[in-house]
């Protein structure tokens, strides 16, 4: 089932499908690794709930939550 990566708690990683729309923002996403088939995981989250800590190819990278919403997952473990 496919999510968007705004939806995923700390802890919970996913499985990139791709974008709802793409965008300026989604292909400089896609040139820092967030690419189909590449898990990406959520670190934390600010204490205002934005912008959000995820893992992807082994190094952290701060997201809004708008970039977040725009990214398609489906969840693994």
């Amino acid at each position: 089932m496919s999510t968007t990566l705004a939806d995923l708690r700390p802890g919970e990683a996913g499985v990139v499908e791709g974008f709802a729309q793409i965008d300026e923002t989604a292909q400089r996403l896609m040139q820092m690794g967030v690419v189909e088939g590449m898990e990406i995981e959520i670190l934390r989250y600010a204490p205002a709930g934005d912008p959000i800590e995820v893992r992807v190819l082994g190094y952290a990278l701060s997201l809004r939550g708008k970039e977040a919403a725009n990214v398609l997952v489906s969840r693994s473990g």
